[in-house]
């Protein structure tokens, strides 16, 4: 994002919206919130597989992806969640996102990948825990 001087804007609320997105499925599924499971308003049974444990995944990660605390592993973890739903469940019903309802599921998976890629970035949580380097010191020259 060098060159770029809204780039770092633009990517910690990319990654904030995604976090959020995907948090807001999570406790959907995993409360019942915001019209629940599918718009069921009532949650998955606790421990159910997979859609609970999906759950708790997309809650935590989104999270964690939101604040930009251990970002690459919890996008790693989201992405792969993603792709496992999209061939699990969806593609069963079509061979394109928009026949087989998993448009979400492919545009989480590929953004989560992307967020992995990059890293949190210069606004996040895991800026913050990164030891600062000291700038290098000029050694004085000897005369």
């Amino acid at each position: 994002m060098r060159g770029n001087p809204l780039g770092e804007a633009v990517w910690a609320l990319f990654r904030g919206v995604i976090g959020l997105l995907f948090a807001l499925h999570g406790a959907a599924t995993v409360f019942g919130v915001f019209g629940g499971n599918r718009g069921s308003g009532h949650a998955v049974p606790m421990g159910s597989w997979p859609g609970w444990y999906a759950g708790v995944i997309q809650l935590v990660c989104g999270l964690l992806v939101l604040v930009g605390l251990l970002t690459v592993p919890a996008a790693i973890l989201a992405s792969g969640s993603m792709a496992y739903a999209y061939f699990t469940v969806h593609q069963s019903h079509g061979l394109l996102p928009m026949e087989n309802g998993g448009d979400a599921a492919a545009l989480f998976c590929w953004s989560f990948l992307a967020i992995a890629v990059v890293g949190a970035g210069r606004w996040s949580v895991d800026a913050l825990r990164r030891p600062r380097t000291p700038a290098p010191a000029l050694e004085a020259a000897d005369a």
